[in-house]
């Protein structure tokens, strides 16, 4: 399928809730490459790069956090950024 990029935002329970660790550990145990961070209106930012694969697989183990609970993502593709070498929690 190739190697793509894609921006999230996340609403609902999502903040104070471990999301942005569980994306952390995930995106890395997949070998993908982008960031996450909190957003002052409550919700979380993510960009993920890698297989589309194996961005389904970090999605399915953030829905399965303990208390994350999602009630709305927004989804869109980005183009690749070439530099990236990890995926980290921005603050």
């Amino acid at each position: 399928m190739g190697i793509v990029r894609e921006h999230y935002i996340f609403r609902g329970n999502v903040q104070g809730v471990g999301f942005r660790y569980t994306a952390k550990y995930a995106a890395r145990a997949y070998g993908l490459t982008g960031w996450v961070k909190n957003c002052y209106d409550g919700s979380v930012e993510m960009e993920l790069q890698g297989e589309q694969e194996l961005i389904g697989n970090v999605l399915k183990e953030i829905y399965g956090g303990s208390y994350i609970q999602i009630n709305d993502i927004e989804r869109k593709r980005l183009p690749l950024e070439a530099d990236e070498r990890q995926f980290k929690v921005r603050f």
